[in-house]
């Protein structure tokens, strides 16, 4: 991404933050963990990380597909993960801001337009992989979740 856009996100960093909250108390509650007044306060480290990493690409860990959420969702086998809901909110505040910002620059490519995307999307996908999976790491539902899943007859094709 364009160091230009980076920099447009940072300078709304606050309406970032105002939006991602806002939307995460949208957000189905589907365990005390995944209340908003649990999670806001996690919101500004996540974007000091998402703007690092947007700035240096070189420092990025593993790359996540960007096309589509459900391959960092299916980390999650019982779904009570408070990241999840809370990705996705961040995920929507900063696409909106990146529209905005790119709305009121000079006139964009197409093409770098949508890289810009998906390289929010990238990063966005990359750190939500990581949480995702450390917090899954320690759920209690983990086991009963796979276990439940191998029982569960798959349909014949």
């Amino acid at each position: 991404m364009q160091e230009l856009w980076v920099h447009a996100l940072e300078a709304r960093r606050g309406e970032v933050r105002s939006r991602w909250e806002d939307l995460l108390r949208t957000e189905r509650v589907n365990s005390p963990l995944a209340n908003p007044d649990a999670l806001v306060h996690l919101i500004d480290p996540t974007l000091a990380e998402i703007f690092t990493s947007l700035l240096h690409p070189s420092s990025r860990r593993k790359v996540v597909h960007a096309a589509d959420f459900s391959a960092v969702r299916a980390k999650c086998v019982c779904g009570r993960n408070p990241y999840l809901a809370y990705f996705v909110a961040g995920e929507q505040a900063l696409l909106e801001a990146l529209v905005l910002a790119q709305a009121e620059g000079p006139p964009l490519d197409p093409a770098a337009r949508d890289a810009a995307v998906q390289e929010l999307y990238g990063v966005m996908r990359a750190s939500a992989r990581r949480e995702i999976e450390s917090f899954c790491s320690l759920c209690q539902y983990r086991s009963d979740a796979l276990a439940h899943a191998e029982q569960t007859p798959q349909p014949q094709r």
